[in-house]
Formats: C-alpha cells, structure tokens, sequence
C-alpha cells in the first residue's frame, strides 16, 4: 500500500469522524450521548486505542471519558495541580499517591484563547503508523465546545427560571404587605421598607377589626427568596384568619407558632411582634416573639420603652416555653415605633453598626412627632451615618402615631 493510498484512506476516516460528531451536534444529543459518540468515533476512525478526556468544570478538570487505561487516573484534577504553557502545549499534572498516566503515550490540551477548556490523554493502536494530533486537537475542541455551549444554555434556563421564581416571589411578597395605611386624626401610619433584594424576608401588617380596635404586626422570616416568601405568605394567611375570630393574643401566638413548627419542622423561624389597641378602653396589648423591641414614647412624659415582654421566636418550638402578654392602660396620646434589624444592623465606612443605641437617642430627640416628619428625619440620619455603603439585609420602619 502506497504512502498516497494510506494519506487517503486517513483522510477518508477522519472526514467520517467529523461528519458523525458534527452530526450529533446538529441533531442536539446529550452531552451523554456526544460523549459516547466522540469516543466511539475515536476509537474507530482514527488511531487510538486508549484515551482519557477532562472538561474543564468549576475549577477542577473533570474525567467524562475513559477507555483502555489500566492505570488508575483521577475523577477530578484541582486547577491548581496542573501548570500549562500555551505557547508550547506542555503541561504538568500534580497526581495524588497511586494515581498516573503511564499507560498513555500523549496528551493534547485544549485551548479557547488563553483557556483551557480540556486534556486529552491517549495512545495509539499502531505506533508504526502516525496520527494526527491536530485533527484529533480540533475534533476534541468541536466536542468541548458544544458541551460548553449545552452547559451554557443550562446555566441561562436555570437564571431563568430563578428570575421567574424571583419575580414571582416579590409579586407574593408585595401582596402581603397593606395596600394602604390609615392617616388619619385617630391613627396616623408611615413605614419606609428598603428589600435587600427583589425578594426580601420582611412583613408588616395592620388590620382594623373595628372602629375601635386594631391589630398591626412586623416580622421577620429566616431565610429569603421564594420559599421565604411562601412561608411569609402562609404565616400572613394563619394570622389574619385568626385575628377575625375572637382569638386573644395568646391563643393567637400559639398557634402561629404550632402552624410554623408543623409545616418546617424547626428548620425555619418567625421573629414577630403582634400589637393590639382599643380606642374606646385605651388599653394596649401586645406579644414579643424575639423580634428588635418597638420603641414606644408618650406612655411616661420625656422617656421612651422597649416593648420586650412576649416569648422566644416562633417556629422553633412545637410548644412556646413561656409566653407574656404585656398590657398597658390609659395610653391616649403616644407613637410607637418598630423596626427589624437591617435598620440597627446598617453599617458605615468602617464597618460599624448603626446600632440600637443611636436609635433608641434619636428617637428620645423626635418624641411623638407626625411620623412622615420622623422618617423624612431618621432616614437623613441613616444616609449620613452609612453614605452609600450597601444594605446587609431587609430593612423596615413603621411608625403609628395614635391620638
């Protein structure tokens, strides 16, 4: 057979190679399946008897093909064990004790600009006869292309449907929170809410069962995103069935806190705080369950209170190990502030916290005052306090002005 002859008959397997690749490719197979087919392919067509393919994946080089090789070889190769010099394709490999490539003859990288995309080890079936390593380096860059293109697409419908996810998740979480707070001579509301994210783990509520009587609430689930957001949701549902019965206070954050437990188990919680005020008796109830204290002013002439008496959060106990409710009588003209913890836990140029102390000062300085004047006044504060240092998490204000 003439030298002519074998050059054709070369050429002629390696169009045959390509052709069943690109096919492949053509007709969208798994990255399974092109996987199988370059191997075959390979093993087949052109002269290669053992081989071992790595794609490059997430800081490492993960093994995807291997056929013929008696030696152990690794699954994954860390990027840091291996040095590689484009200019002169040469490679070297950091090998874990028991592990190597004695029993194949080269390697061939891949390379897309200055990435490596892949190593091919492999050996011939005929070491008289030679083989083309760079038709056998581009059939291997057709391959690794197209599973990084599959990869690729992957990745973006997975950012899709997180974004679908996200959006849905903060359409949830908007229909949670009052279409509209009451301003009026009565009861004048005003909260400020800044999410972290599209979806943050935030709630505040306020619920008029009567003319006399109303109900607000703040909360903070664990956790975000779109579980967060339906726990929220279902916690919002629970609490506003039983607010239109007669269920008291405790009977009220009892089961709350049975109904969360049940559907997580323990493993997510609810910081909640839950107040009640009647106009025609003047009494205020309300329930602590481990969130930041509101700040009320206007009980005791000059001076502020923390509203800490409740219990522990829920959702982390089947059953509440103790449980207060505080009451306070004839309040007639007093503010009450509540917060969750992106509003104390904002921090400066120098990583320090706003923290309860300044808020607890400032609040002492704007005693009862109308609450949009409070929050156009606070939030002056807080942006000279942090400048354009980002948000660590949720951050919710809610000022009632009761007369």
């Amino acid at each position: 057979m003439t030298t002519e002859t074998i050059k054709y008959q070369r050429k002629e397997l390696e169009l045959k190679a390509l052709l069943e690749i690109t096919q492949a490719i053509n007709e969208n197979q798994s990255e399974v399946v092109l996987a199988n087919i370059f191997k075959f392919t390979c093993l087949v067509h052109l002269n290669i008897k053992a081989m071992v393919l790595y794609v490059a994946k997430e800081g490492a080089f993960e093994k995807i093909i291997a056929h013929g090789v008696k030696s152990k070889v690794p699954q994954l190769i860390p990027l840091d064990d291996i040095i590689s010099e484009k200019d002169s394709d040469q490679l070297r490999i950091e090998l874990p004790d028991g592990y190597s490539f004695q029993d194949l003859e080269t390697y061939l990288p891949v390379y897309h600009k200055d990435k490596m995309l892949a190593i091919l080890f492999l050996k011939r079936k005929d070491l008289s006869q030679d083989l083309d390593l760079d038709f056998t380096q581009a059939l291997t860059n057709i391959l690794v292309v197209a599973l990084e293109n599959k990869r690729f697409a992957r990745k973006q419908l997975q950012q899709e449907v997180l974004n679908r996810e996200i959006a849905i998740a903060s359409q949830v979480q908007q229909m949670l929170f009052p279409a509209e707070l009451p301003f009026t001579d009565k009861l004048k509301a005003k909260v400020t809410y800044f999410p972290h994210s599209m979806v943050g783990g935030d709630y505040y509520d306020l619920i008029q069962r009567s003319k006399d009587e109303v109900f607000f609430c703040i909360a903070d689930v664990s956790g975000k995103g779109f579980a967060a957001a339906l726990l929220m949701s279902n916690f919002q549902a629970t609490l506003r069935t039983l607010l239109r019965s007669d269920a008291d206070l405790k009977m009220i954050v009892n089961q709350l806190n049975f109904t969360l437990f049940e559907n997580t188990k323990g493993e997510r919680f609810i910081t909640f705080f839950l107040g009640y005020y009647n106009f025609k008796t003047n009494k205020f109830h309300y329930v602590n369950a481990g969130h930041n204290a509101p700040i009320l002013c206007g009980n005791i002439p000059g001076k502020i209170e923390l509203l800490n008496a409740g219990t522990t959060i829920l959702g982390a106990f089947e059953k509440l190990p103790f449980l207060e409710i505080d009451e306070k009588e004839n309040l007639k003209d007093f503010t009450i502030h509540l917060y969750t913890d992106g509003v104390t836990e904002a921090t400066n140029e120098e990583g320090e916290e706003y923290g309860e102390d300044r808020l607890e000062d400032f609040v002492l300085k704007h005693l009862c005052v109308d609450p949009d004047d409070f929050h156009r006044e606070f939030f002056k504060e807080m942006n000279d306090f942090s400048k354009d240092i980002p948000l660590r998490d949720d951050l919710t204000l809610l000022s009632l002005r009761f007369r």
